[in-house]
């Protein structure tokens, strides 16, 4: 309906909590077996939303020419703008076949076989469409067919069809050997695709185009039901044609398509197109070698045999449901008949009763006159209830297959290390605050803070007030602090242990960084790799968007890791940037399991990270595309072997920590984990359901009945959770976790990490579900090295070759920032920072190898003084070439000024103060034509003055939510994503400006008439200056740029301003259209115009003609 209806795909929550394909009891289309691949760190990912210029879905049919040949004859193909084709253009293509329309001679081959010829007969009717494919392209076929569709019902009723994935991946493999796959295309006739993954999985493995005959009749029937007819009449979705319904339906598939081809980083269909990017969970080697020839496929799983029995499996339900479909619950539980999903509403109940939870008592209820704030005493009997229900429940994951097989007799429990000691290990997801209320973030991160645990931020920043420790709490567990939460007590901490920056940089000030005691780079998302994060925009409060630097009720959606991170260079550098703010903080960067993790866990190991997050592909998440929950990412038992050993085998394992999350919900996936070799532990859904939630899946609809996943002020009201319900989830997992050390033999936890042997394949699991029989964990577990003797990788090593535990110490940058130290170690800085009076001037020579200059500075200044209470000026001169990240985190009070040239992302993450780049004295060339900055300049700025007398690179101020920038030109995708701020361009820019801009302003000089060409006009508006105030704030910003630079350019527009001005654009999104110097007619005090982001005032005094100054205009202007 989503799709039909609004042309878009569904967006849910929560993750993908069903079993994987391989080990449902329920029939699954072949898809499911796939998992796509997708880009992180190796390549970079394209914004299929903001930079989908770059990006085509056209698609030809025909012979093509060797690309060594040019002729007409190659020429000579369809061309086709989609890969979706619906009936029309299906009948258009079938009389191309006329000679006198082109003539493309076609064969149409049925992939139908009888039903009384079993299973088994797939394999001859596989081979019998593969002898009469060729042979018709033999002939001179440049068109195959290939089709499910059947003749008449007698037809239907009696036959059976081979999955089109098969079909058309053993024809294009047979083709390719056959050396005739460039002489044809070939179009899948199909009933069975109707999501964007069964799309991408078609033309993956060959398809040229696809016909969707069964997808665009349900479209058709559901656009022509009554109920829909009175839906669209009642005007609750948009009224549209039965051409408009199924237009739509094609526009939703493609934009899915633009998005799962943008995860690998392509950007034409043409490329994925046969590129096979999946990988295989549960499919043997007959199908792989069948069909998907290449494909990973690591455990094995069903043969032809299987697939044919389960396709068959989908058809009694029409006669039965009288041509109702059944809904199996693939995505959300539906009772009796449906899927099994482990975190039910019922398993909540479970839980809750465990931990001595109430879902009735909140703050809305009777929490405040309750005994211990309705918090009942946690029961062992309970928590044994709830782990025998997931070890009875329908088998699910990867771990549900295996067992433990000791090489010790068991101890006494009394011997095993304490449970407080193994509770340190255990981290919590990283949910933002924003996805979750502020009582359910806080909450969570008080109780694993009390436990020794490292909580984990998320991506959106944190309120400044959680940075100290509770001081102020009464007897009955309240604090003035926190009057939203309850239990609480004197000491508790609200502040993550773990800070996250993500793509959004939602967030990231200087305090936020300085604040932690671990920097996270979410590189992926397990609930959606290959893509950023989204927040819908009713969640989006005052308060969110305050912490965010964004506005309140717009959508937020992070773009994909690729502003900044193309390589795993990239990659080293924003963690030198975060070693360099933050030098008491580790790093983690978080990945998502996928085939080659193992070789970019080792990568990020050598770029000095001290944590690696291996995420699972079943994380759960507060808002994703449909697809993108359930076909990507594969289960952290693959990525987490696979990173261990590949650390191991290559020396890297003892510089990490490895953590894993995604799905852990008891002791016994913590004790298999840590085999599979992770030292510590990340919980997220469950985590959610111990403080309250009751699994009601509507986190992305802003609805959530008991305020976990809601911003709604009367839903948080009812929020049941306070810290002492998570302690007591943790405490259970943990004394679970030593009973079964106790079982094993072991005393200490770290005696388990790495120890693959102790595992083996369950004999009592193995055939619960038929279709296991092909599954052999054997391979899994062979290419795990045997850490049974050498434990050192759980030790990192010092100078000297001394052992200590890795907590102990974090990675510091090199000779990379020298300078940076030398700078802060300068006692007149040290002075002005501790007196937080006086100005000091410094004085230094720069070079390209001094990379994140000033970052340190900054730290020392936001540890001090926080974000915005520095009161002193410290100046720092430079000349030469700087480095990447020159600038970084660069705060009020802190002014810095470059005589030279800087690399990329200068200002990255700037708050306040001033970054001037200016030419070198002696420097041949004209600055308004010359690069003087590099790429990505102002990334995830909130705050400072920026003005640079030469050009910018691409994606000037993407992400920028505060800072006042002056350039004299900038190349493609400048204001990106930009939610606040102001932009001044003095000289051309490239294409796809003001692409996903939500805040903010930006100002063009456009001397050619060729900017409109060149805005992305999706979001935002543009016009000539049309207010006073608009016009002074330009001109102010100008006179400053002049003032800070000597700008020829500046100084030539300002010498004829009056002509000058008429040349400018004003940019803005429908979020400005009501300021003052945006709007001629907006109403308002217009002296609150800003013109700066670190004026003492940051507003511009107007004097009306004959006017008086009054005192505080009198006290700016001396200012």
């Amino acid at each position: 309906a989503d799709m039909a209806g609004s042309g878009k795909e569904t967006t849910y929550s929560m993750g993908d909590d069903a079993p994987i394909s391989v080990l449902s009891e329920r029939p699954q289309p072949l898809y499911n077996y796939l998992k796509q691949r997708f880009a992180q760190v190796t390549n970079p990912p394209i914004d299929p939303l903001r930079e989908g210029i770059v990006m085509s879905l056209a698609m030809t049919l025909g012979k093509k020419e060797s690309i060594y040949e040019v002729s007409e004859k190659g020429a000579r193909l369809v061309h086709l703008e989609s890969p979706l084709l619906n009936d029309n253009e299906m009948n258009a293509i079938k009389d191309l076949a006329k000679s006198d329309n082109g003539g493309f001679d076609q064969a149409t081959l049925s992939t139908r076989f009888p039903l009384t010829d079993g299973p088994d007969a797939i394999k001859g009717k596989i081979e019998e469409l593969c002898n009469a494919a060729v042979e018709q392209v033999k002939s001179g076929v440049e068109v195959l067919i290939l089709t499910d569709l059947a003749a008449d019902q007698s037809v239907l009723d009696e036959t059976t069809y081979i999955p089109p994935l098969v079909a058309v991946g053993a024809v294009h493999h047979r083709l390719i050997e056959e050396g005739l796959r460039m002489d044809a295309g070939i179009i899948v006739q199909t009933g069975q695709a109707w999501s964007t993954h069964h799309f991408a999985c078609l033309v993956g493995y060959g398809a040229n185009a696809v016909h969707p005959y069964l997808a665009l009749e349900t479209v058709k029937q559901w656009h022509q039901s009554e109920r829909v007819q009175k839906t669209m009449e009642a005007g609750k979705i948009a009224k549209t044609t039965l051409d408009q319904a199924q237009a739509n339906f094609r526009k939703s598939v493609e934009d899915g398509l633009r998005k799962i081809l943008s995860k690998i980083g392509i950007s034409l269909l043409t490329s994925y197109a046969g590129a096979q990017i999946f990988e295989a969970i549960g499919l043997g080697e007959e199908v792989v070698n069948t069909s998907l020839k290449g494909t990973t496929s690591r455990i094995g799983g069903m043969n032809l045999a299987d697939v044919a029995q389960e396709t068959v499996m989908m058809r009694p339900e029409v006669a039965d449901a009288k041509l109702k479909l059944i809904n199996y619950g693939y995505y959300k539980p539906v009772p009796s008949k449906g899927e099994y999903h482990i975190n039910s509403s019922d398993l909540a109940k479970l839980l809750h009763n465990a931990i001595g939870l109430d879902k009735k008592v909140s703050a809305a209820t009777t929490r405040d006159t309750a005994e211990n704030d309705g918090v009942k005493p946690s029961s062992v009997a309970n928590y044994e209830i709830f782990k025998k229900s997931l070890e009875t429940a329908p088998l699910a994951n990867i771990r549900d297959l295996l067992d433990f097989e000791s090489d010790r007799q068991s101890i006494p429990i009394e011997d095993v290390e304490p449970a407080s000691s193994i509770m340190t290990r255990f981290c919590t997801g990283a949910m933002s605050l924003g996805a979750l209320s502020r009582e359910a973030h806080e909450t969570l991160a008080i109780a694993v803070n009390r436990i020794g645990g490292k909580s984990n931020s998320g991506e959106g920043g944190e309120d400044v007030v959680r940075g100290s420790p509770l001081g102020d709490v009464d007897e009955k567990g309240r604090s003035p602090t926190f009057p939203h939460l309850a239990g609480l007590k004197n000491g508790d901490s609200a502040n993550s242990f773990i800070h996250q920056v993500a793509s959004g940089r939602f967030g990231v000030t200087p305090e936020f960084l300085v604040t932690a005691k671990q920097l996270e780079i979410k590189m992926a998302q397990g609930a959606k790799p290959g893509e950023g994060g989204q927040l819908p925009g009713p969640k989006v409060s005052e308060y969110i968007a305050t912490l965010r630097a964004s506005k309140p009720g717009v959508t937020l959606i992070s773009p994909p890791p690729h502003h900044d991170i193309y390589s795993i260079e990239d990659l080293a550098q924003l963690i030198h940037d975060l070693h360099a703010v933050n030098e008491k903080a580790g790093v983690s960067v978080k990945l998502v399991s996928s085939i080659g993790i193992g070789t970019v866990a080792c990568g990020v190991a050598k770029a000095q990270a001290d944590v690696i997050q291996i995420s699972g592909g079943d994380g759960g998440t507060g808002a994703s595309p449909l697809s993108s929950i359930k076909h990507a990412g594969c289960p952290w038992e693959f990525g987490l072997s696979e990173a261990h050993s590949a650390l191991l085998n290559n020396g890297l394992r003892d510089r990490v920590t490895i953590r894993v999350d995604g799905g852990v919900r008891t002791g016994r996936d913590v004790v298999i984990a840590g085999m599979l070799g992770s030292e510590e532990f990340g919980f997220g859904t469950i985590a959610m359901i111990a403080e309250g939630c009751v699994m009601a899946r509507v986190c992305h609809l802003n609805t959530c009945p008991v305020g976990v996943t809601s911003q709604k002020e009367q839903l948080r009201k009812k929020f049941p959770g306070t810290p002492e319900h998570v302690v007591n989830f943790f405490e259970f997992v943990s004394e679970e976790i030593r009973e079964l050390m106790a079982h094993l033999g072991y005393s200490r936890f770290e005696d388990l990490i790495g120890r693959a042997d102790l595992l083996k394949s369950s004999d009592s699991q193995a055939g619960r579900v038929a279709k296991t029989d092909g599954v052999n964990l054997d391979r899994f577990f062979s290419g795990i090295p045997d850490s049974a003797e050498d434990r050192s990788f759980l030790r990192a090593k010092i100078e000297g070759g001394i052992e200590v535990p890795k907590e102990e110490i974090v990675h510091i940058n090199g000779f990379s920032s020298d300078l940076d130290r030398k700078i802060s170690q300068d006692e007149s800085v040290k002075k002005v920072i501790a007196e937080n009076e006086g100005e000091t001037v410094l004085r230094f020579d720069i070079k390209n190898t001094d990379r994140s200059t000033g970052a340190m500075l900054s730290g020392d200044i936001a540890r001090a003084h926080g974000n915005n209470g520095f009161k002193g000026k410290i100046n720092v001169q430079l000349e030469g070439s700087a480095g990447q990240s020159f600038g970084a985190f660069v705060l009020p009070g802190l002014n810095i000024r470059l005589a030279g040239e800087a690399n990329d992302y200068v200002g990255k993450g700037m708050h306040g103060g001033e970054i001037v780049v200016v030419p070198a004295d002696d420097a041949g060339f004209v600055a308004s034509e010359s690069s003087i900055v590099g790429n990505a300049c102002l990334y995830g700025a909130t705050g400072g003055d920026f003005h640079a007398n030469g050009r910018a690179g691409e994606r000037f101020c993407v992400r920028n939510s505060g800072a006042f920038a002056v350039a004299e030109g900038a190349g493609d995708h400048c204001c990106e994503y930009m939610t606040g701020g102001v932009v001044v361009m003095l000289g051309t820019v490239g294409r796809n400006v003001g692409a996903g801009m939500t805040g903010g302003v930006g100002y063009f000089y456009d001397s050619d008439d060729s900017f409109s060409e060149r805005v992305n006009g999706e979001i935002v508006s543009m016009q000539r200056l049309v207010s006073a105030a608009g016009e002074a704030q330009l001109k102010t910003l100008i006179e400053r740029h002049f003032e800070k630079t000597g700008s020829e350019k500046a100084d030539e527009i300002l010498n004829n301003w009056e002509s000058e001005k008429q040349k400018f654009w004003q940019i803005f999104p429908p979020s400005e259209a009501g300021a003052l110097t945006v709007n001629a007619e907006a109403e308002g005090e217009i002296e609150t115009t800003r013109v700066s982001a670190s004026a003492p005032s940051g507003d511009l005094c107007f004097l009306s003609v004959g006017g008086q100054l009054n005192e505080g205009q009198t006290a700016r202007c001396a200012d």
